[in-house]
């Protein structure tokens, strides 16, 4: 089995007629964002190699030095087995037409089974023609707002090669990593909090009349139990309640201490 229909390889990447380089270069970054590297590139008018290309591509030398060029779309699938034409426009023809998520389940279906696949994208200005299309097996269009369905071309490579990706994943869409979770906080830790910030509020005369007490005291506590804190965010609070009391004794110390009224 060749490079181009080994298992873990994905679609050729083939831009026709592609008119700048800068948008070639971003079509290579895109590819490389989700591992693709085989980009074909059929009579660019800028002709190439394109130092704009290079550029736009951010570091995906691999893909802009692995391009080949052909005269023909013909000629640039000829060693493929099955090929998709993506477009936005209904076409006249009987092809099946699939969205995004059912193409690339499909494609990651035959190159498991070694065939080698492509996929064609247009011009930027008007996209593929019907002779070009005509020429692939089926249609893949993307399920954008009618009224406004142009899409740059390195934005429609994007999203086929992102559906590439996690085609076959069974939905499992977990991120590349995660955020650390820290340790959630002991109940003595939370106790300890009850009783820092209840001492404080006593203190500011928060809990009136006394007749309140019980309830103003359970709705603080079922606030601070449902948060479900973690141990350093714990020491936080208790350290932004130390301040407030150092601040107010500072105040009491000055004669500017103001007596704050309790309430729901």
């Amino acid at each position: 089995m060749n490079d181009a229909t080994r298992e873990d390889s994905g679609p050729a990447i083939v831009l026709v007629e592609p008119q700048l380089g800068e948008n070639i270069g971003m079509v290579a970054r895109a590819m490389a964002n989700f591992s693709l590297t085989d980009l074909r590139l059929v009579n660019p008018r800028d002709g190439w190699p394109s130092d704009k290309a290079r550029a736009a591509a951010s570091r995906a030398d691999h893909v802009i030095d692995a391009v080949r060029l052909f005269d023909t779309v013909e000629a640039a699938t000829a060693d493929l087995n099955f090929v998709l034409a993506t477009t936005a426009r209904p076409r006249d023809s009987f092809k099946p037409v699939r969205g995004p998520e059912e193409a690339a389940q499909d494609l990651k279906r035959r190159i498991g089974l070694g065939e080698a696949t492509g996929i064609l994208f247009g011009r930027e200005r008007w996209g593929l023609n019907n002779h070009e299309v005509g020429l692939a097996d089926e249609i893949v269009t993307f399920p954008v707002d009618p009224n406004f369905a142009s899409l740059n071309i390195a934005q429609a490579v994007l999203l086929m090669s992102y559906a590439f990706q996690v085609a076959g994943k069974e939905g499992d869409l977990s991120p590349r990593f995660e955020a650390k979770v820290p340790p959630p906080a002991l109940k003595a830790d939370l106790f300890r909090l009850f009783e820092h910030l209840e001492a404080s509020l006593d203190r500011a005369g928060y809990f009136f009349p006394e007749a309140k007490r019980e309830v103003l005291t359970q709705n603080l506590r079922t606030m601070l139990t449902k948060a479900a804190f973690s141990e350093p965010e714990v020491r936080t609070l208790r350290g932004v309640v130390k301040a407030f009391d150092h601040e107010s004794g500072r105040l009491a110390d000055g004669g500017g201490a103001k007596t704050g009224e309790g309430g729901e």
